[in-house]
């Protein structure tokens, strides 16, 4: 569909000057929108001949007047036409930035995501990990190669980072990068973060997302049954690296510890609470949040296994996550499970299968996991069948007893 493109000139009589002039508008509409600005022209009311939207006489000032509207004129559709050549689509407030000079030295969309990635780099080990700069990074990559692919352009102004421009990098992570929803939203949510940081910064603009919502689709997350964790537990391996993969993840089926936080896990973690029971007591690396778990036998058996053999006084022997979870796979072959396992498997067993369907409530979970809210211990839970019918047993158990009564 063709752009629909207006310019119009009318004064402002209603605010004069002291010399009895009024200033000359600009309107520019484009597609229905438009902006408003001063042309920086003063004209004295009877010179002006509002159905032209030009001066009228032949004194040198009506003919300074007329050249400048002439030259703005000009100006305005220079930026029209190369805004509709680069972009496909024209803003009016970048038509007036440009005529009025105001884009001179603003940064660029890439200059504030190095500004924002350069300052996150610092925080690393302080409040945040490498893991998380790792992604503001790819974020990075992803825009500039999105500019690239759709608009043949290396960066662009931040202001241009409009709810259609916003829409089309959605579009692009989906369908050009094989993202889910809910991957892509994060980096949305990243790409937001830039934007509130310029904001903070001082960069005046318009806040694109205000128009762009940010929403994350249900997952039916993946987790295993407490018969398929002890069908793991039990398998004897030939290989030894197959057998340690297994212990690891074992040992967060039974704690709920994240990959990181069992990288992390010293012999300093592990003590004697009030009650006589080992506990684990740490903070979780990605919140720095309290997280304390009570050792049950198995992984109690587990860290006596490897007492005393990893360096730095380490618990355990934890390789890479790539690898984990390549071991992983293939341990699920060879027990017979179909399901997809990985890492994070073990922590949303931890609280599905092995705690709640258990009866632990979820608020103790909730703590264990090192959540800071029960909201996200709601995210890896999910109420079993099992866990069902254990419920309506007692419901039924106490039906009987009051019929009975």
């Amino acid at each position: 569909m063709k752009s629909t493109f207006r310019t119009l000139f009318y004064l402002r009589k209603n605010q004069p000057r002291r010399d009895g002039t009024a200033p000359i508008m600009v309107k520019v509409t484009v597609n229905g929108k438009s902006v408003q600005f001063n042309s920086k022209v003063n004209i004295h009311p009877t010179n002006w001949d509002s159905r032209v939207g030009k001066a009228i006489g032949r004194s040198k000032e009506v003919m300074d007047s007329n050249a400048s509207l002439d030259k703005l004129r000009v100006a305005i559709l220079k930026s029209y036409d190369k805004q509709l050549e680069e972009y496909g689509y024209v803003i009016p407030e970048k038509i007036r930035n440009q005529v009025l000079g105001l884009e001179k030295g603003a940064k660029t969309l890439i200059e504030f995501i190095d500004l924002h990635n350069e300052q996150y780099a610092n925080r690393i080990g302080i409040n945040t990990t490498r893991t998380t700069f790792v992604r503001y990074q790819l974020m990075k990559q992803r825009v500039q190669d999105f500019l690239k692919l759709k608009y043949n352009l290396s960066d662009i102004p931040l202001r241009d980072l409009t709810p259609v421009v916003l829409e089309n990098f959605y579009l692009y992570l989906r369908k050009e990068c094989n993202c889910e929803n809910n991957s892509s939203m994060k980096t949305m949510q990243r790409l937001r973060k830039i934007v509130y940081f310029a904001k903070n910064m001082g960069e005046a603009m318009a806040d694109p997302f205000q128009s762009f919502r940010v929403h994350f689709e249900s997952v039916d997350r993946e987790v295993l049954t407490e018969e398929e964790i002890h069908m793991i537990y039990h398998k004897e391996f030939i290989s030894g690296r197959l057998e340690q993969v297994r212990d690891i993840f074992i040992f967060s089926c039974f704690t709920g510890l994240s990959y990181i936080d069992m990288a992390n896990l010293t012999d300093e973690d592990i003590k004697e609470a009030f009650d006589g029971n080992l506990w684990i007591m740490t903070k979780r690396q990605k919140t720095n949040v309290n997280s304390n778990i009570r050792l049950l036998d198995i992984p109690k058996a587990i860290l006596e296994k490897y007492k005393g053999k990893q360096k730095n006084g380490k618990c355990l022997p934890v390789v890479s996550n790539q690898k984990m979870n390549e071991y992983l796979k293939e341990i699920a072959t060879i027990c017979g499970i179909t399901k997809t396992v990985t890492c994070h498997v073990a922590r949303h067993s931890f609280a599905t299968s092995i705690a709640l369907s258990n009866g632990v409530p979820i608020e103790s979970v909730s703590k264990m996991l090192g959540h800071t809210s029960i909201r996200t211990t709601q995210i890896y839970a999910k109420i079993t069948d099992r866990k069902i019918s254990q419920d309506m047993d007692m419901l039924a158990q106490k039906m009987n007893r009051r019929q009975s009564q």
